[in-house]
């Protein structure tokens, strides 16, 4: 039978569609076509991109010039700009703001590959560290009051280069969907006392249903009310609000994971686009400890459509309980290309 879901948090409904059930292999497979043309991110190219902001490199070696493994530098063709002001201006009913902002390119490895999935479990860690770094370094101009990380991977997913990468961007206001987060993390805390992150938890570790990898520090699980088939979420075992915060032993157990959750989706959906959005709490603002971070993992493989467009509904037709148990049972072997940093 059909359900209609809904996100305890942000007061989002979802149609599971049942009757509609697709199975991996309903899903047609996404070929991805490999572009000859030179890539500006590759390790010797770094004349091709605006200077880097930060890397983690090989002692001794210069700025903009290889020897780096992982490297982050402004975008080239920015959606907003630093320079800019934060004035305020009325047309009207209308509000514009200058485009203040930061829009970074996380160049995840030296050398032309196009998914995390094949690294070393040491350099998807090595991502990590750097998005924290930046995140840190970028709340430090006061105008910004969220940092946004996420990463497209395929042409349908967004991505305009092939070479693995990330990007973030600091935006000088809180973006609705966190706001709306916040509040239903606010509303939680009122009526129970508790996070409803920490219960959502404690009730899937229980219930087991839609969990797909548990450890120490994560939990990687199909969400109750999935808009998207396959989407998945890592969410932190312990309170946090801030993904800054996160600590060394679980950098190393997050890499292993994400890791893991995207090679089970390359095997079992034939490589498939997906986006992969950071979710964590504003900076350079009050009250929101109560928020948890987590990241999202979201397959493009249907279409958002008139009804999605119209009503801010999803239509779901994979079960995230079916969903579960297909990444459960399908195993993450790895073909590792080797770590190029040093330690």
């Amino acid at each position: 039978m059909p359900e209609w879901r809904r996100d305890p948090v942000v007061d989002r409904w979802v149609a599971i569609a049942t009757e509609r059930g697709k199975r991996p292999s309903d899903f047609r497979c996404v070929v991805h076509e490999r572009n000859d043309t030179a890539c500006p991110l590759c390790a010797g190219c770094e004349e091709h991109t605006p200077p880097e902001v930060m890397a983690f490199r090989r002692a001794g070696t210069p700025k903009d010039a290889p020897g780096w493994w992982v490297r982050v530098v402004p975008n080239k063709f920015p959606a907003v700009k630093i320079e800019e002001g934060q004035e305020v201006f009325h047309r009207g009913i209308y509000e514009v703001r200058e485009g203040l902002g930061a829009h970074e390119v996380v160049v995840e490895v030296p050398q032309h590959v196009d998914n995390l999935d094949v690294q070393s479990e040491k350099q998807v860690a090595e991502v990590l560290w750097a998005w924290r770094e930046r995140s840190l370094d970028l709340r430090r101009d006061t105008r910004f009051k969220y940092i946004q990380i996420f990463k497209n991977y395929g042409s349908t997913a967004g991505a305009s280069l092939e070479h693995a990468h990330s990007q973030i961007i600091a935006t000088p206001m809180v973006p609705a969907e966190v706001r709306n987060e916040l509040e239903g993390f606010h509303r939680y805390a009122r009526a129970a006392g508790r996070c409803i992150f920490c219960d959502l938890v404690a009730q899937e570790a229980a219930e087991r249903e839609r969990l797909v990898i548990q450890e120490k520090h994560f939990l990687a699980l199909a969400p109750f009310a999935s808009r998207f088939p396959f989407e998945l979420w890592i969410v932190p075992t312990e309170h946090q609000h801030d993904f800054a915060q996160i600590r060394e032993g679980q950098i190393r157990e997050l890499a292993r994971m994400l890791r893991a959750c995207l090679r089970k989706l390359s095997v079992l959906l034939y490589d498939p686009p997906y986006n992969l959005v950071l979710h964590t709490s504003p900076v350079n603002e009050p009250e929101v400890e109560q928020y948890h971070w987590h990241l999202e993992i979201l397959p493009r493989l249907t279409v958002i459509a008139g009804f999605e467009l119209g009503t801010g509904y999803y239509i779901n037709p994979t079960p995230p309980e079916l969903a579960a148990r297909y990444l459960r049972e399908t195993e993450a072997h790895f073909e590792e290309m080797p770590y190029r940093g040093v330690g």
